[in-house]
């Protein structure tokens, strides 16, 4: 897809509502999550919240269709048609992964605190348009948008795709990220990878 249509990327504020929908689908986990699982509070279950409310939060985060606000994650087009989405931001407005203690954290002494390290959470592609290289274009944009945007570091925590089922891989695969500049720097399980970039040096100066 990505040789025959180029890909390009749009912070999801530049975006419509209906286009992340359609990305997302009207069945399946894309629909079901909302992007949604890094972002549950505490005692949330999805069991106990209709699609609906999750669907709203999501459109609060990502600010869709208003330029002059901030943005939480990216939307893909091959042409004018809507394929994919990456959510991309703070590593800290990730609530549910704050809390997380095996994947990221284990073995690690971070910062939790630390607003400037960004985090890769999602990569999903619309059906019909996958294994087409549209995770990977969406995976550079991701560096290139957080870069720009000041962070210091930009994370993320894809699965090995050997044995996994397909809707596993919305955290992105080891390879997408390594194209993207990534560096495995953690395996805390046996198919989950920590993987990161640096923007900037030990001093604090950009790379």
């Amino acid at each position: 897809m990505t040789d025959e249509v180029p890909v390009t990327v749009v912070p999801a504020n530049e975006a419509a509502w209906q286009d992340l929908q359609a990305i997302f689908g009207d069945r399946g986990p894309g629909h079901r999550c909302q992007c949604q699982r890094y972002k549950l509070r505490p005692g949330e279950a999805f069991g106990r919240q209709p699609v609906e409310e999750r669907a709203a939060r999501l459109r609060e985060q990502t600010n869709v269709g208003t330029p002059e606000g901030g943005t939480s994650g990216l939307l893909g087009y091959a042409g004018q048609v809507p394929v994919g989405w990456c959510s991309v931001e703070p590593r800290t407005r990730y609530e549910g992964l704050l809390r997380v203690y095996k994947v990221p954290w284990e073995g690690r002494h971070e910062d939790k605190s630390d607003d400037t390290v960004w985090a890769v959470t999602c990569l999903f592609v619309r059906a019909g348009y996958r294994r087409h290289g549209v995770s990977r274009v969406l995976a550079a944009a991701a560096v290139d948008h957080a870069r720009r945007c000041g962070a210091s570091a930009l994370e993320a925590y894809p699965i090995d795709p050997e044995g996994v089922i397909s809707e596993e891989l919305h955290v992105g695969t080891r390879s997408v990220f390594a194209d993207a500049g990534l560096t495995e720097i953690r395996q805390p399980t046996k198919r989950r990878r920590v993987m990161r970039l640096e923007f900037r040096d030990t001093e604090g100066a950009a790379r």
